[in-house]
């Protein structure tokens, strides 16, 4: 079962990837609290959730700086999950016929930090948050979801969308309508929830924004990504081509100098057919002995 689970995650495509890693840390969560209930250890999940929760507490905060990004991803109630995987699958969608794969991952990452950033600012900043800043905490993906929206609507802003329920609506109004709902909600149960949606929508405008001037935001992400990534990716050795060299005489000269010649010839036809036909050209055993006689 996990084989093909695994072999469905891989068929997706980006919006896919990451609706299934969102699902999958809420039915972990899921069971870890099944589980917790059934041992009489409820406890366990509040637990577990305190680690990748953010806090609004600046000093929590400075204990636990990865939940800046972990929030993002963590999800408490069904309807919650539900409502945010379906936004994003249909407005992911969309994000992507206008811009890359790259941009998808760093506007979503970019859009849950900038909406972290504006609860926690407003939980320390605004005197009606002082009584509970020590307890608020934030998880789900809107933000970063919003931030798809709003980059999608700044990009083409009369784009058709139809909505169940509601017909067919220009992206933009969409976009307009939901940071309007968030500021009027500004100081409800949810504010921090919608302080959040702010900061989500503030990114996906900055984002489409400063990419039209040829400036793209979320580079730094996609490159800190790309370090990581080669970080930890294990480089396969490289073996350079083997010569047998046996001491004595004119002969074993002789050997020597062939395989060195015929292996010169080998790399000079290589070179010769990319210059005609381009690297894309070349085969996996040619690419290799291009790459051993670059380093030799």
């Amino acid at each position: 079962m996990f084989k093909k689970i695994y072999d469905a995650f891989c068929r997706e495509n980006i919006v896919g990837k990451f609706i299934y890693a969102n699902v999958a840390i809420y039915i972990i969560l899921a069971f870890i609290g099944v589980f917790a209930t059934l041992f009489n250890a409820g406890s366990a999940v509040a637990d577990a959730v305190r680690w990748v929760e953010l806090p609004a507490s600046l000093w929590q905060l400075l204990c636990r700086p990865w939940s800046l990004l972990t929030y993002m991803f963590v999800h408490e109630r069904l309807m919650h999950i539900l409502c945010n995987m379906l936004a994003l699958y249909g407005f992911g969608r969309i994000f992507l016929t206008f811009f890359s794969v790259r941009h998808f991952v760093g506007v979503y990452l970019f859009g849950g930090i900038m909406g972290g950033l504006f609860f926690v600012l407003a939980f320390n900043v605004f005197p009606y948050f002082s009584q509970v800043v020590d307890n608020a905490c934030l998880v789900g993906a809107s933000a970063s979801v919003l931030a798809v929206v709003v980059a999608s609507a700044v990009r083409r802003p009369n784009y058709a969308v139809n909505l169940l329920f509601f017909g067919t609506m220009r992206l933009m109004t969409i976009a307009v309508i939901t940071v309007v709902i968030a500021v009027l909600l500004l100081a409800s149960d949810n504010a921090g929830g919608n302080f959040a949606h702010l900061g989500g929508a503030f990114a996906g405008w900055l984002f489409a924004y400063m990419l039209n001037k040829g400036k793209d935001v979320t580079l730094w992400i996609n490159k800190a990504i790309d370090f990581f990534v080669t970080l930890f990716k294990r480089t396969p050795k490289q073996n350079k081509p083997k010569f047998t060299f046996h001491k004595g005489g004119r002969a074993a000269d002789y050997e020597y100098n062939a395989a060195k010649k015929k292996n010169e010839e080998e790399i000079d036809r290589i070179l010769e057919k990319v210059k005609a036909s381009g690297y894309s050209s070349l085969s996996e055993e040619e690419k290799k002995r291009l790459f051993d006689a670059s380093r030799s």
